[in-house]
């Protein structure tokens, strides 16, 4: 079967592979000039697989305005917010105060990310790949006896779902992290130890390559228009190509996967897609102390930073910011960041040289991605993975070849459905 894939990232770019593993012949359309060059291209490094968890957080709701207060609070919202921010808010607190629903969203995702971790250990076992990945586990810090308790409620879940971890005392997690000698508060951590790490643009590109290889075609710099669709079938796609021509792409089958802009394709065909564009940053420097850096990577939940070690870099990253797609860079957003590592990492790198990044997590109001069949009988979505595409990437391609092939997803999908929107 021909099938075209829309978005070059992380996860297309794993949708590509796994079509192309059953036999598919896969063209992938992506409007950077290269694979993994958006959302994948500075995230926070984390396959946090036992770290999913849905966005529409009703604990979070009450931490939200402080947090907005804050000078250096995590989250972040323009003023005066668009209308697309504000509906995206309201429609958050719907979902967060549907009764039950946060932990059946959580219990969906938790079970897709153990899926993709296992989907990742036989690609790095199948092929050679080089992204400065490991698998040495993920360390949430306790910077209040508060946040430790909530850490032992939180390990009960995981312990339901068959997710790994420990809880830490202060010594323990200093000597799981030798690095560690700054002042931050520290009251012991949750540590997430079949978790893993990796630099996911690297990760793309090197996928791609090897997709490439085995015979999918990659079209970059082309301007994806629209579907060209009746009301059973998608016939073809729309390209502006780069020397500005319009051309026809047809094909038997069409997998959306272009994150914050698959709304605006979908749309014409009559499908609801609430995905909005959360702004994150991050910084990415080569270590001078590499001694004085993290293991893995390691949240501070004083900041709401996340570091992680990749090879000889270090990549912190933070913010959650609603701000349309505005992609300006405050010096105060980096500021943040750096004061994180430098309260648990001091001296590890020069941080003033690092190299910054700004981009945009599409996420949906509710937390879940958006995986299955999308309104046309030839038409699917894996989208709207929010902060967790890295993590999901691999689970979630297997799960949409699956459906496209007419199987059972290995996990079930009722969570990530996405006619809910629909509805």
């Amino acid at each position: 079967m021909r099938i075209v894939v829309i978005g070059g990232g992380v996860v297309g770019v794993t949708t590509a592979f796994e079509l192309n593993r059953r036999g598919h012949e896969v063209t992938v359309l992506e409007r950077h000039d290269r694979a993994g060059n958006e959302t994948s291209k500075g995230n926070a490094a984390q396959r946090s697989y036992g770290v999913v968890y849905p966005w529409a957080d009703p604990a979070m709701v009450f931490k939200a305005l402080p947090w907005l207060l804050r000078r250096d609070g995590p989250l972040k919202l323009r003023v005066p917010p668009s209308v697309e921010a504000v509906r995206f808010l309201f429609a958050t607190l719907r979902y967060a105060w549907s009764p039950g629903l946060f932990g059946l969203n959580r219990r969906a995702m938790l079970r897709l990310g153990m899926h993709s971790r296992a989907r990742f250990l036989a690609l790095e076992e199948e092929l050679e790949l080089a992204f400065d990945q490991a698998h040495r586990g993920v360390l949430h810090l306790a910077s209040t006896p508060e946040a430790l308790q909530e850490y032992r409620r939180i390990q009960a879940l995981l312990a339901e779902v068959g997710v790994p971890s420990r809880l830490l005392t202060p010594a323990q997690v200093r000597e799981a992290e030798p690095g560690m000698v700054g002042d931050g508060p520290l009251y012991g951590g949750l540590s997430y130890d079949t978790d893993g790490t990796g630099d996911c643009h690297r990760f793309s590109q090197a996928l791609a390559g090897v997709a490439a290889q085995r015979g999918v075609t990659f079209r970059y710099n082309v301007e994806v228009e629209r579907l060209v669709a009746d009301e059973r079938r998608v016939e073809a796609v729309t390209i502006r190509t780069p020397e500005g021509e319009r051309e026809r792409v047809a094909a038997d089958a069409f997998v959306v996967c272009a994150g914050c802009w698959s709304p605006s394709l979908v749309r014409p065909l009559g499908l609801t897609l609430p995905i909005y564009p959360v702004k994150g940053y991050s910084i990415t420097v080569p270590l001078s102390n590499p001694e004085h850096a993290p293991t893995s990577t390691i949240h501070d939940d004083h900041y709401k930073v996340v570091s992680t070690r990749l090879g000889n870099r270090l990549r912190a990253t933070g913010f959650v910011e609603l701000a349309d797609f505005n992609r300006d860079i405050p010096e105060a957003r980096i500021a943040t960041i750096r004061k994180s590592v430098m309260s648990r990492y001091p001296g590890c790198a020069d941080l003033d040289a690092a190299e910054t990044w700004t981009g945009f997590r599409p996420m949906t109001p509710d937390g879940p991605a958006i995986i299955g069949r999308g309104g046309r009988d030839n038409l699917y979505l894996n989208t709207g993975h929010g902060t967790f595409g890295w993590t999901l990437s691999a689970g979630s391609a297997d799960v949409i070849a699956q459906v496209i092939d007419g199987e059972p997803p290995a996990v079930c999908l009722d969570a990530f459905r996405p006619g809910r929107f629909q509805e």
